[in-house]
C-alpha cells in the first residue's frame, strides 16, 4: 500500500516550484535572446570572475561538461563569451565574458529580480528569511547525502 507522507508532499511542492520558476525565467530570458541555462552560465561567470576553467564552471553549475559545451557554443555565437586556451595548461579552456556582454547583464539581473518579486509578493520578509534558513540547512544536508547509510527496506514485523 502506497502512502503519501508530508515529506513527499513537501518534496513535490519544492520540485514543482523549482520547475515553474525555471519555466518562467526561461520565458523571460527568451525575450532577451537567451535561455535560462545560458543566463545561469553568464551569471556564474560574472560572479566567479574572468577566465574560469570550463571544468570548474561545469562543477559550479552542477552540470556535465558536454552540456556546458553546448551552452558555451551558443553563447560564443551570440557574442557573449569567448574561450581561450588556459595559460597554465593548453589542455584546458578558460571562459571569458566579452566586454560588451558585461553591460548587457544588468537588465538580465533586473528580469530575474522582477520574477522573484512577483513570486514573493505578499510574503512577509520574516517568512522568506525562515524559509531561506530551512532550505539552506536542507541543502547542506543534501550535499552530504553520500555519507548517509543505505536505507533498509527490510520488511517490518506486523506484530
Amino acid at each position: 500500500m502506497n502512502q503519501i507522507t508530508r515529506h513527499d508532499t513537501f518534496g513535490r511542492t519544492l520540485a514543482n516550484l523549482g520547475r515553474l520558476l525555471r519555466v518562467e525565467l526561461n520565458r523571460q530570458m527568451h525575450a532577451h535572446g537567451l535561455s535560462f541555462p545560458q543566463w545561469l552560465v553568464l551569471r556564474t561567470l560574472a560572479e566567479k570572475g574572468d577566465g574560469v576553467v570550463q571544468k570548474e564552471l561545469a562543477e559550479a553549475l552542477g552540470i556535465e561538461g558536454a552540456t556546458l559545451v553546448g551552452l558555451l557554443d551558443r553563447l560564443a555565437r551570440g557574442g557573449w563569451i569567448e574561450r581561450r586556451e588556459a595559460a597554465h595548461d593548453r589542455r584546458y579552456k578558460t571562459v571569458h565574458l566579452n566586454p560588451a556582454a558585461r553591460a548587457r547583464l544588468a537588465p538580465l539581473y533586473d528580469v530575474q529580480e522582477a520574477v522573484w518579486e512577483h513570486l514573493l509578493d505578499g510574503v512577509p520578509a520574516d517568512d522568506v528569511a525562515a524559509c531561506q534558513a530551512v532550505l539552506e540547512g536542507m541543502l547542506a544536508r543534501a550535499q552530504r547525502i553520500t555519507d548517509m547509510p543505505p536505507v533498509s527496506f527490510a520488511r517490518r514485523d506486523a506484530s
